[in-house]
């Protein structure tokens, strides 16, 4: 059987590979929009906050469930060695999982004491399993990767988005709109698109895998590509709990209505940009591996820097003059705290989605080490800030002193990538200077709409017809995303092909 091979792609489908993901990325990612002011009129914030504490676990966890290896996937020339690491993968996932029961039966309560959060114990038990399937569903999702099933991938997140609201909705019409159903919704969302992914390569790879992964084969895999483990498991694992340790904290010195309100702004505001970012981190991962060979590195990474600036800067600055007044239009005037929150949160949402895509330098060069500093570094100043506002009593306290030094941190790491893949800073800081000023004319509009208090209903449209012209602008004036613009017109529908 002969599998795609990532370098037959040429530069030029860069922007198809990314559509063929984003397609899919937003078709879920609409569905979730539609389905949010209905859910958050059925479910209240201290069911948004329980849900937010279990995926908080489970993903700590994930981090570990393959150890790290999965990256490893997309980089070997032989198709034979990468189906060796999958079935590597495959095989820690089952172990780690099975592993986790013991640790979980041991330290249950000390976990619901230490979180103030007594209703989760009921749920600690769905942890195991959520564990292997989600490491599956990374194995699965790196496989896809390699050979390229962008579309496939689309279609398991629209499914997956699918059964997880219509999940939500249904039992919250039903009267049971409790922060358990929220937990159960997501774990069938992500079982749906991880049967889907595993079924499709069954079909495809199954008589390839049996001839080609062997026992001798995973254990050279294991030795190969041990740095990942070694380096990036730690890396990742304290990176993960540092995006969790202000819900941990919210929890711990405020309450789950709190942390529900947080997490409903970070969901809202963060969605987007991950899966869109997490779209376009996967072709970029592929790609650039390709291009460390080829030597055109500095390209891509400038190149992709420059979209991810041009797609998020704007709106995101954009939304810390309109988040609550945006939030409470959505979903109710009982959402507005949380809208407030995601006005504060808004410029490290930028910095974060502009840095987090093209983070895969660390394992294209492998180093490896360099990502544990990072996240060691973040780990530490988003307790420090969390803490801070706790001891004080100020959950907007916390979320403040958290976007900043967030904003400060991911915004020198995203240089320091950029120079590591051989882009000179003067270059990057042009990036950024340039979308700035694009930016400040409709800046100085929301400020002075602001100043006068126009009607927030005025506001809205107002920044909504910035936000439209803006993307015209866009489109009109980069060829990348005229170019996805186009792909994206011409391919629909794309789900039946």
């Amino acid at each position: 059987m002969t599998l795609p091979n990532p370098e037959s792609t040429p530069q030029s489908q860069f922007s198809t590979d990314v559509i063929s993901l984003v397609k899919g990325t937003s078709i879920a990612l609409l569905i979730t929009i539609l389905a949010s002011p209905i859910i958050t009129r059925l479910y209240g914030p201290e069911a948004f906050g329980l849900a937010a504490l279990f995926t908080s676990i489970t993903s700590i966890l994930v981090v570990i469930a393959c150890l790290c290896y999965e990256p490893a996937i997309v980089l070997p020339k032989s198709d034979e060695e990468a189906a060796n690491i999958f079935g590597l993968c495959m095989l820690i996932a089952v172990c780690i999982s099975i592993a986790t029961i013991p640790v979980l039966i041991v330290f249950q309560q000390p976990i619901v004491q230490f979180l103030n959060a007594p209703q989760l114990a009921p749920f600690i038990w769905l942890i195991p399993p959520t564990l292997l399937v989600s490491g599956t569903f990374l194995a699965l999702n790196l496989w896809n990767t390699r050979t390229k099933q962008y579309i496939r991938l689309s279609i398991a997140r629209i499914i997956s988005s699918f059964s997880t609201t219509g999940t939500q909705l249904g039992f919250g019409f039903l009267g049971h709109a409790s922060g358990g159903v929220l937990i159960g919704a997501t774990i069938l969302g992500q079982l749906a698109s991880t049967v889907i992914l595993g079924l499709q390569i069954l079909r495809d790879h199954l008589s390839f895998f049996k001839q080609n992964i062997t026992r001798k084969g995973m254990a050279e895999a294991f030795k190969r590509y041990s740095n990942f483990p070694k380096y990036q498991v730690m890396s990742s694992l304290i990176n993960t709990i540092s995006w969790q340790i202000p819900i941990f904290l919210l929890s711990y010195f405020f309450s789950t209505t709190i942390v529900g309100y947080y997490s409903l702004g970070m969901m809202v505001v963060m969605t987007p940009m991950t899966l869109i970012g997490a779209a376009i981190a996967q072709v970029f991962f592929q790609r650039a591996a390709m291009a460390k060979h080829e030597g055109s590195l500095s390209i891509i990474f400038q190149e992709t820097y420059s979209f991810l600036v041009k797609i998020s800067l704007f709106p995101l600055l954009l939304l810390t003059f309109i988040g609550k007044d945006l939030f409470i239009f959505l979903f109710g005037p009982s959402w507005g705290e949380a809208g407030y929150y995601i006005q504060i949160l808004s410029v490290f949402a930028v910095a974060f989605f502009i840095t987090s895509p093209i983070s895969s330098i660390l394992a294209i060069v492998e180093k490896q080490k360099i990502g544990f500093v990072f996240s060691s570094i973040n780990l530490t100043l988003r307790f420090i800030s969390i803490y801070i506002g706790g001891i004080l009593g100020s959950a907007p306290l916390s979320i403040l002193i958290f976007s900043l030094t967030g904003m400060v941190g991911y915004g020198c790491t995203g240089f320091f990538f950029m120079h590591l893949a051989g882009v000179k800073i003067q270059k990057t800081l042009k990036i950024i200077v340039m979308n700035l000023i694009v930016f400040l004319p409709a800046g100085i509009i929301m400020s002075i709409a602001k100043i006068i208090q126009v009607n927030s209903t005025i506001e809205l449209i107002l920044a909504a017809l910035l936000l439209l012209v803006y993307f015209g602008y866009l489109v009109k004036t980069d060829s990348t995303i005229r170019d996805m613009v186009r792909n994206w017109l011409c391919r629909i529908p794309f789900i039946m092909r």
